[in-house]
C-alpha cells in the first residue's frame, strides 16, 4: 500500500510535478528515453480498445474520451483523435499541454479542452465520456486519491462507456521511486483499488513485445 512507502504526501506531489517540469516535451520524454515503443504500445492498445467499440447491444460509443496523464497528447494524437469525434486532456504539466496544440496538427483541432490539474484534483464531468483512457499515471496517485479519481471516472461515463488503465506493473507489493516520485504497485494490489472505486473488470491483458528490462505492463478496462 501506498501509506507504507509514501511518508509525506505533500512531498510526493510536489516532487513529482517538479520532476516533470524539467522533462523534455517530447515523445521520448513522455517515455522516459523509450520513445521507440510508441507504435508497439499504440498498436497493442488500439486492439484492445476496438474490442468495446465493435457493433453490439453494449457496444462502447465513440463520441468522446478523456485522455489523463495526456503529456504532449501522445496517446490522444495516435490512439484516440483517429476512433473518437472528440478527446479532452487533462495533464498537471503546463508545458506539455502547450506543446500539444502544435504537436497535434490539424487533428488537434477536435481537442476539446486541455485540463492543466492533477488527477487527485480533477473530476471528469459527470456522463460524458465514452472511454476514460489513464496510462502511465496511476503511480502518481496515492491508493486513496486514485480510489477516490476512479470513483469520479465512473460517474463521468456515458452509458456502455469504459475506465481504461495501462501501466506498470510490480512483482510484488509497492514499490517506491524517489526520482520521479511514483509508485509502482504489483497486479494484486491495482485489482483491489479498482474493486474498492464499484468498478468491475471486463478485461485485463499483459503487453507484449516490450523490452525485457522494464516493468511488465498490464491494460485493464472497467466500468
Amino acid at each position: 500500500m501506498t501509506s507504507e512507502v509514501v511518508e509525506n504526501e505533500f512531498e510526493f506531489y510536489s516532487k513529482a510535478e517538479k520532476y516533470w517540469k524539467d522533462v523534455p516535451a517530447t515523445v521520448d520524454g513522455m517515455l522516459g528515453g523509450y520513445g521507440h515503443i510508441s507504435s508497439i504500445d499504440i498498436n497493442s492498445s488500439r486492439k484492445f480498445l476496438q474490442k468495446f467499440l465493435r457493433d453490439g447491444p453494449n457496444r462502447t460509443g465513440t463520441s468522446r474520451a478523456l485522455d489523463c496523464g495526456a503529456g504532449i497528447g501522445r496517446i490522444t494524437k495516435w490512439l484516440l483523435l483517429p476512433l473518437f469525434k472528440t478527446v479532452d486532456m487533462v495533464d498537471v504539466t503546463e508545458n506539455f499541454l502547450t506543446k500539444a496544440k502544435s504537436y497535434l496538427g490539424e487533428e488537434g483541432r477536435r481537442v476539446r479542452n486541455y485540463f492543466c490539474c492533477g488527477l487527485q484534483d480533477f473530476s471528469p464531468e459527470p456522463n460524458s465520456y465514452d472511454v476514460i483512457w489513464i496510462q502511465w499515471v496511476i503511480g502518481h496517485l496515492t491508493d486513496n486519491d486514485l480510489s477516490d479519481f476512479l470513483k469520479r471516472c465512473r460517474a463521468g461515463l456515458r452509458p456502455n462507456g469504459i475506465v481504461v488503465i495501462k501501466d506498470n506493473m510490480a512483482q510484488e507489493g509497492v514499490i517506491m521511486d524517489d526520482v520521479d516520485s511514483s509508485v509502482c504497485r504489483d497486479l494484486d494490489v491495482v485489482r483491489k483499488i479498482i474493486r474498492r472505486a464499484g468498478l468491475h473488470l471486463l478485461a485485463e491483458e499483459r503487453q507484449e513485445n516490450f523490452p525485457d528490462e522494464i516493468y511488465h505492463v498490464y491494460t485493464f478496462a472497467m466500468r
